[in-house]
C-alpha cells in the first residue's frame, strides 16, 4: 500500500497465519434446513416492486433475479418464495431478504447444463457470480482495465481461519480445471497460484506459477501481495484491478472448475468454525443455511452477551441474529464468550503510536483518526491517506484506548462514497 506522507514508525506485532493441521476432521454436513435464506442487494431506487412473488416455485441452481436487474441471488433448494423483506445491511446498505420454503427433493435447474457447451466469460459471470468463493468474474471482462495475471489465492486472510488451504489440499482438481477453464474464457495466460511453502508438497504439478507468501499477518491481503510479492505499489483510491490483477479465492476457482465439469452450479459453502473452545473445525453448508443451524451442530451454546462473528477475528464482522444466512463469502465463523469479547470504549487517544508503529501501510493512523471522529471524512482522505488502509485491523488490536478504528475506516468510505454517488445522479 502506498502513502504520500511516509512517517517514522514501522512495526508490527507477530501474528502468524493459522496452518491447516495435519490431522483434521472432516468437515461438519449441516442438513439442509426446512427454509433458507438469501440475502439479495436492493437497487438504489427504494420504490423497486420485486418482480418475484410469494408463492413463485424455484428450482434448486435456478438464478433468481429479484428486481430484474443483473443483480442476482441463486436458489440452493426447490421451493417456494415463502417471504420477502427488507433486511439492514452494513453501513446503511439495504438488502431483500428472501426466504425460501425447501421441499424434501432437489429439482435441478437445467439452464447452466445447456448453456456450457458454449463456454464464454459472459456466460460465467451470468450464472458463476454468486457460488462459493464468490468469484468476481466481472473484473475479468472490464475493458476499462485489463486483467493480466489472475491471482489464486490459497491463503487466507484472517487469523485462525484454514478454508482457502482446505481447498487447496483436498480440491486441486477442481482448482486445475478451474483454472484451465479460466485461462480459455479469458485468454490470460499469466496465472499465479499464491500458497505457503508446504501446502502444494506432494501434490504434483498445477497450471500456474506457484508463489510462496510469509506466514506473518497480514501478509496475505491482496494489497499487501502486490507490494511485497509483485513488486506493485496499489495507489491509495485504486484496486488490484486497476494495476492489471484479478484476485480469486481457491474456493471460487474450485466451483468453476466444478460448474464446468458437472454441469451443476455449485451450492455447497465450506467454512471454518471456531467455536468458544477455540478448537477450529470445518463445516459445509448450504449458501442459504443459518448460521444458528451451524452452532447447533457444533452444539456451540449461545449465552446472553456472547459475539458471532462471520469471518476471523481481525476482519470479520459481528452479526445479530443466529437467523444470518450463510452467504457465497463465509469463510469461516467465530464465536467469542462474552469476557473474551475486545469491546470498544469512548477513551480518548492518548497518542501513544502504537497503532502508527503496527500500520503495514505506515499510515499516521493517531491523527487520521482525529478526523474520523469528527465526520471529516474528506480531510481524512486528502491529509492523512484513507484510502491507503487494507483494513487488517492491526491498529485496534494494539490502540491502548479500545478505540474502533477499522470500523470507522469503513464508516468513512462508505460515506465518501455515498456522498460522490449522491452528487454524481444530482449532476
Amino acid at each position: 500500500m502506498m502513502t504520500k506522507k511516509p512517517f517514522w514508525g514501522f512495526g508490527s506485532p507477530r501474528l502468524e497465519h493459522t496452518p491447516l493441521p495435519g490431522a483434521l476432521e472432516p468437515p461438519e454436513r449441516v442438513p439442509v434446513p426446512p427454509t433458507m435464506t438469501l440475502l439479495h442487494r436492493r437497487p438504489a431506487q427504494d420504490k423497486s416492486v420485486p418482480v418475484l412473488k410469494l408463492g413463485d416455485a424455484v428450482q434448486t441452481g435456478q438464478k433468481l433475479s429479484l428486481y430484474g436487474t443483473a443483480d442476482y441471488v441463486t436458489s440452493p433448494v426447490t421451493g417456494k418464495i415463502a417471504a420477502l423483506s427488507t433486511a439492514p445491511g452494513s453501513f446503511g446498505r439495504s438488502e431483500t431478504a428472501m426466504a425460501i420454503a425447501a421441499d424434501a427433493q432437489d429439482r435441478f435447474d437445467g439452464e447452466f447444463d445447456s448453456a456450457r457447451r458454449t463456454p464464454s466469460l459472459e456466460l460465467a459471470s451470468i450464472f458463476l457470480s454468486s457460488v462459493p468463493g464468490q468469484p468476481d468474474l466481472g473484473r475479468l471482462a472490464d475493458p476499462e482495465r485489463p486483467i493480466k495475471t489472475i491471482v489464486v489465492s490459497c491463503v487466507d486472510e484472517d487469523l485462525l481461519v484454514i478454508t482457502r488451504q482446505y481447498m487447496l489440499a483436498t480440491r486441486l482438481a477442481d482448482i486445475q480445471s478451474g483454472i484451465r477453464i479460466l485461462k480459455q474464457l479469458t485468454g490470460i495466460e499469466d496465472v499465479v497460484i499464491l500458497t505457503r511453502r508446504e501446502a502444494l508438497q506432494g501434490h504434483g504439478s498445477i497450471d500456474g506459477r506457484v508463489v510462496e507468501v510469509d506466514h506473518r499477518y497480514p501478509a496475505a491481503l491482496p494489497e499487501l501481495v502486490m507490494a511485497r510479492v509483485f513488486g506493485q505499489i496499489v495507489p491509495a483510491g485504486q484496486t488490484c484491478a486497476d494495476r492489471g490483477f484479478c484476485f480469486l479465492s481457491a474456493e471460487a476457482v474450485a466451483s468453476i472448475g466444478a460448474a464446468f465439469s458437472t454441469g451443476r452450479v455449485p451450492l455447497v459453502k465450506t467454512m471454518t468454525v471456531v467455536p468458544k473452545d477455540r478448537r477450529i473445525r470445518l463445516a459445509e453448508a448450504r449458501i442459504g443455511t443459518p448460521i444458528g443451524d451451524i452452532l447447533k451442530r457444533f452444539e456451540v451454546p449461545i449465552a446472553e452477551g456472547d459475539r458471532i462473528v462471520v469471518g476471523g477475528p481481525m476482519r470479520g464482522t459481528a452479526v445479530f441474529s443466529l437467523d444470518h444466512p450463510v452467504r457465497p463469502d463465509t469463510d469461516a465463523l467465530l464465536v467469542l464468550e462474552s469476557t473474551a469479547a475486545a469491546h470498544a470504549s469512548d477513551y480518548p487517544c492518548i497518542n501513544c503510536g502504537e497503532c502508527v508503529r503496527a500500520c503495514p501501510a505506515r499510515m499516521q493512523i493517531n491523527l487520521l483518526v482525529r478526523y474520523l471522529e469528527a465526520g471529516k471524512y474528506a480531510g481524512a482522505e486528502e491529509s492523512y491517506d484513507l484510502h491507503s488502509c487494507s483494513e487488517c485491523g492491526l491498529c485496534s488490536y494494539v490502540c491502548v484506548s479500545k478505540i474502533p478504528i477499522p470500523q470507522y475506516i469503513m464508516l468513512a468510505k462508505h460515506e465518501l462514497a455515498r456522498m460522490r454517488s449522491t452528487e454524481t445522479v444530482n449532476d
